[in-house]
């Protein structure tokens, strides 16, 4: 960016935290499940059926529903079965709580039907807390995010979660040729391209794969923390910021989940602060003889490469959001994408490959003065 443009580039898709909406059901037998279960459970918690309201959704089958009790909102998960796993969000919370962090309890679950009661960590993201125009203003914001991301791999063991290896990383990888390429933008990949694309995911991998493995939340980000009910931080403390969304995680690279923070799927900062950030994460991961190494600018590079694997999917994964399951809001930030996949490739020699072929699919080759298939 130039010296003049915003420090953040934000989103214009929803925020998954909307304000709250009226409740509609496409299946009437799963509606009259839900019914049964609130009034097996209501008793027993306080709740207050009538007043059920639309929390928020995702990008899953997953929604969630928020419910007064006497004891304060509560909050209802509704994961059709057929679609949805609740078992790994269960054993998650339970780690991530064990591990000191602040995260939904579980009050009851439903497993025939997929309907868990969940305490309420509040309406707040950081997402939405954060000051958009003025990037030093959140370094509280994320060291607190790094507090929790530190107390998260601290509770680190093998074994426990399923793994990130080789297999998942390579499957991921290729969403990208599968629905960026081919069906987003209508290429099928020549022979140079194959090439190019099965060189760089080699190579990505061996490097991601390098890295020691940790609990790995996969989608560590502002619109998954939320702040606490009086918004006020609490320098030191991990349970300030509360944790969602978090039952995809993993036992993988160390690397990972700072990528995500902060190269966001929705937000962009400039580098400057970006490593302002990571740099503090680094230290104090150090000082927690987490194995983050001893070279700053080795693991930084760990970190952009894992973020380049993390980006190339996602933009598969937004792809396919938008062209099979009609969201198309998550394509509008594939430019967001994009632009991280090549400031990434341009700083490598081992992936100017990579760079060019992107140029060649976005158009860019005249603007970036690369010629795809030459060095």
């Amino acid at each position: 960016m130039s010296d003049t443009a915003p420090s953040v580039i934000v989103s214009d898709a929803p925020d998954t935290c909307a304000a709250p909406s009226e409740v509609s059901w496409t299946d009437p037998q799963r509606q009259q499940a839900c019914v049964r279960w609130l009034e097996r459970i209501g008793p027993v918690h306080g709740l207050d059926p009538a007043g059920v309201q639309l929390a928020s959704a995702d990008a899953s089958f997953r929604r969630y529903l928020r419910i007064a009790s006497a004891s304060g909102t509560r909050i209802i998960m509704d994961a059709p079965p057929a679609q949805e796993n609740c078992a790994p969000f269960v054993q998650v919370a339970a780690l991530m709580a064990a591990a000191g962090l602040r995260v939904p309890e579980v009050l009851d679950w439903d497993q025939t039907h997929g309907f868990l009661l969940l305490t309420d960590l509040g309406r707040t993201t950081m997402m939405q807390a954060i000051e958009r125009e003025c990037a030093p203003a959140n370094l509280p914001l994320y060291l607190q995010a790094v507090d929790a991301l530190i107390a998260w791999q601290l509770a680190s063991r093998p074994g426990v979660l399923p793994p990130y290896d080789a297999t998942v990383l390579r499957r991921e990888l290729d969403l990208f040729p599968q629905w960026y390429l081919q069906q987003h933008r209508a290429i099928e990949p020549d022979a140079r391209m194959q090439e190019t694309l099965e060189n760089c995911f080699v190579l990505l991998v061996q490097e991601n794969l390098s890295w020691p493995g940790v609990f790995v939340h996969r989608d560590f980000m502002p619109r998954n923390l939320m702040m606490s009910e009086s918004g006020v931080l609490q320098p030191g403390s991990s349970r300030t910021l509360g944790v969602l969304d978090f039952q995809d995680a993993v036992f993988g690279p160390i690397t990972y989940d700072i990528a995500s923070l902060m190269r966001d799927a929705f937000l962009s900062w400039d580098e400057d602060f970006v490593l302002d950030v990571t740099v503090r994460y680094w230290e104090q991961a150090r000082a927690a003889r987490l194995p983050v190494g001893d070279d700053f600018g080795a693991f930084y590079r760990g970190v952009e490469w894992m973020g380049l694997q993390r980006h190339l999917k996602v933009a598969g994964i937004f792809a396919r959001l938008t062209l099979r399951d009609g969201k198309p809001q998550y394509l509008a930030d594939a430019p967001r994408f994009i632009q991280y996949i090549r400031a990434t490739a341009a700083r490598y020699r081992e992936l100017k490959p990579l760079l060019r072929l992107i140029d060649r699919v976005e158009g860019l080759e005249e603007r970036s003065g690369f010629a795809y298939g030459r060095m």
